[in-house]
């Protein structure tokens, strides 16, 4: 398949993750899941009832026994529900292919992809706070000496004053060697204070350092975002210009830009490759669409009481090969579509179409492409359908297609005389 291009590859990734929101939020909305929760509180029940039922004697256990049973019918029978809502949801997708687009403007203004460069935060904030000064150093309290009272009295007669000389003696070297440490201790604090402070200055600098590296680097990763945003508007304008004058490149890229914003059902995998001819004024397009598998064979789920199990029925043969032929039918009109609606410009006269698959070929092993659809469409006759009326099989064979007499079984169309064979 053809490559995306630059813009067309950001439309595609961002409608991808529009895709499946709108996925999220259409389920949320929808029926099924009402009946999922009812599944789940039935279950829970149902799983209270038989732990009752366990704890149960005599006459309780065979009301119990009841209410168990009955619950679990009840749960089961939700489960069913939220199965055929399911169902029904992905065969309302397949029906309204053609619809879910009619009311959207398939126009995509250029100028709206312009982009702003958007710088995050300097992320090293924490490098711009200066180091704080340290707390100032202080000597201990200067010692004082304390010298013993003198005895008085009998106390003094009887030998006290030479043990008061003695206690003197003894707090005065006390006193000398605290005083001593004391001082060695001040003496310090100068030399403890420049330490500290150039503990801090060596940080200071540190910081400094590191915050001219990391600012340096956020620059250059600024001025890297800003080149990049520039180029991309620079792009941008040169895909405008090109869009203008009908250039094919530009054209092409414009095409896949539209049909990147192209949302189709979860169970269908599309993918296009297409070239444009300026001089003939006319796409040359393929929809490469999934192969009948993908789709839902289940037509219903029923729970049977007596056996207690949910069976299926199987969609018919017939619905199976009509809603797959339905499919191809809509995607070819629905791409028809989007293409000359998003064209405002009228760049693009005609279009060439194609609708196949690829599956393995029994006969060789080999993976074979098998067209569907070939069509070919006018850009002014077609915009004149009003195809919210229209039955896509009739307005394909309006338009001269060639198409698939059995699209589910792979039967391709003769393209020996290209798209307008007819």
């Amino acid at each position: 398949m053809a490559k995306r291009g630059f813009f067309a590859e950001i439309q595609y990734q961002n409608q991808l993750a529009a895709k499946r929101a709108a996925q999220a939020e259409r389920a949320q909305a929808r029926e099924y899941l009402r009946a999922v929760r009812e599944a789940e509180r039935a279950q829970r029940q149902a799983e209270r009832a038989a732990a009752q039922l366990a704890r149960a004697t005599g006459a309780e256990q065979k009301a119990a026994e009841r209410e168990a049973k009955r619950l679990h019918e009840e749960a089961r029978l939700a489960e069913v529900a939220s199965l055929n809502a399911q169902l029904a949801e992905a065969a309302d997708d397949l029906d309204s292919i053609l619809a879910a687009t009619l009311d959207v403007d398939d126009f995509v203004d250029l100028a709206a992809l312009r982009v702003r460069v958007n710088h995050p935060p300097f992320p090293r904030a924490d490098l711009e706070v200066p180091t704080p000064a340290p707390a100032a150093i202080s000597a201990p309290p200067k010692p004082e000496l304390v010298t013993p009272e003198a005895p008085k009295g009998l106390g003094a007669m009887l030998g006290g004053k030479k043990k008061h000389a003695a206690a003197v003696a003894a707090a005065q070297a006390e006193f000398d060697a605290a005083l001593e440490a004391w001082q060695a201790e001040a003496a310090q604090v100068p030399a403890r204070q420049l330490e500290q402070m150039q503990a801090r200055d060596a940080a200071e600098r540190q910081r400094l350092t590191e915050l001219e590296a990391a600012r340096e680097t956020y620059s250059r990763e600024c001025e890297k975002r800003e080149a990049n945003t520039a180029e991309a508007n620079a792009r941008l304008d040169t895909l405008i210009r090109g869009v203008q004058s009908g250039t094919d490149a530009a054209i092409q890229e414009y095409v896949g830009i539209v049909l990147s914003n192209s949302v189709y059902p979860a169970v269908l995998e599309i993918e296009h490759d297409f070239t444009f001819d300026s001089e003939l004024k006319e796409l040359a397009l393929t929809v490469l669409m999934s192969t009948p598998e993908r789709l839902p064979t289940e037509k219903a789920y029923k729970y049977v009481k007596a056996k207690d199990e949910i069976t299926v029925t199987a969609l018919p043969k017939k619905e199976l090969k009509d809603r797959y032929a339905s499919a191809v039918h809509q995607v070819a009109l629905r791409t028809l579509h989007e293409i000359f609606e998003a064209d405002r410009a009228a760049q693009i006269n005609t279009i060439a179409l194609k609708v196949a698959t690829e599956a393995n070929d029994p006969a060789t092993g080999r993976n074979k492409r098998t067209t569907l659809v070939a069509a070919a469409a006018e850009r002014e006759s077609f915009l004149e359908f009003d195809l919210s009326n229209v039955v896509p099989l009739a307005t394909l064979q309006h338009l001269g297609a060639s198409i698939s007499k059995s699209s589910y079984d792979l039967a391709g169309v003769d393209e020996s005389q290209g798209v307008r064979g007819r």
